[in-house]
């Protein structure tokens, strides 16, 4: 269980929103904390304290000179998301990012879209890929939300469609919509469901906000899973320190080896 660091842009700033938002109108769009930094100063942290793994998202237009800032800040330290597709995905690899990281580009109007998966693995091999899977629940399931989560696809995750993606990816990153950016707890019985079926690392995001939570996280996934914490964090404005998140996790870290 690691602690992976985010940094997520909007409008060419270091922002902490309300994922669900996005699909509204500007003025609609809940900002739980906008940063006076760059993302390089973020990155150089990152750096600084170890963390590999993070990743950078561009949520929207108008964020790729800081998303490219960040990734030549800490190359290979760092993934990147948000509009990446085939044709583009090599760029970012070359300006420093580990793996690019694809949602909307392989779940188009409701399916998973298998031709741009398979060119997307062409383009930059499975080993530099990270499928993320924003996850909605829907009468007890759960769903593949897209197109800055207004859309619910019909693509159900669980244990058989996870089996399916492992064959093209090199990891998951999932995000909790329901809770995503709401500091209103962890989505319990997605943590517990997903730490049963993958058996590739696995990223969670979605409502992390304490050091119970955290345990918690641990306790559900049995250590299986690692954690992004954002909006909960001194660092983007909320009460949770991120110097003693980092030391617990290095313990933690410790503690299991």
């Amino acid at each position: 269980m690691k602690f992976r660091p985010c940094i997520d842009l909007h409008n060419g700033k270091v922002k902490q929103i309300v994922g669900e938002t996005l699909g509204s109108e500007e003025k609609k769009v809940v900002e739980n904390f906008v940063s006076s930094y760059d993302s390089t100063y973020y990155a150089d942290m990152f750096k600084s304290n170890h963390l590999v793994g993070g990743h950078v998202i561009m949520l929207g237009d108008g964020n790729k000179e800081e998303a490219v800032a960040a990734l030549q800040t800490y190359p290979g330290g760092l993934q990147i998301g948000g509009g990446i597709h085939a044709e583009n995905a090599s760029e970012y690899l070359a300006y420093g990012a580990s793996h690019v990281i694809v949602t909307s580009y392989i779940f188009r109007d409701g399916q998973l879209n298998l031709e741009h998966l398979e060119k997307i693995v062409a383009a930059v091999g499975k080993d530099k890929l990270v499928i993320d899977l924003s996850c909605k629940e829907k009468e007890g399931r759960w769903f593949v939300a897209t197109n800055q989560w207004k859309q619910l696809s019909d693509f159900e995750v669980n244990e058989q469609s996870i089996r399916y993606l492992e064959q093209f990816c090199d990891e998951f990153l999932v995000h909790a919509v329901d809770v995503e950016g709401k500091q209103s707890g962890i989505q319990q019985s997605l943590v517990q469901s997903l730490a049963g079926w993958v058996n590739i690392p696995t990223t969670y995001a979605g409502g992390a906000r304490s050091f119970a939570d955290i345990a918690l996280f641990q306790e559900l996934s049995g250590g299986k899973l690692d954690i992004t914490i954002g909006s909960a964090l001194d660092i983007f404005g909320g009460q949770l320190s991120y110097q003693e998140v980092v030391a617990y996790m290095e313990n933690l870290s410790i503690t299991q080896e």
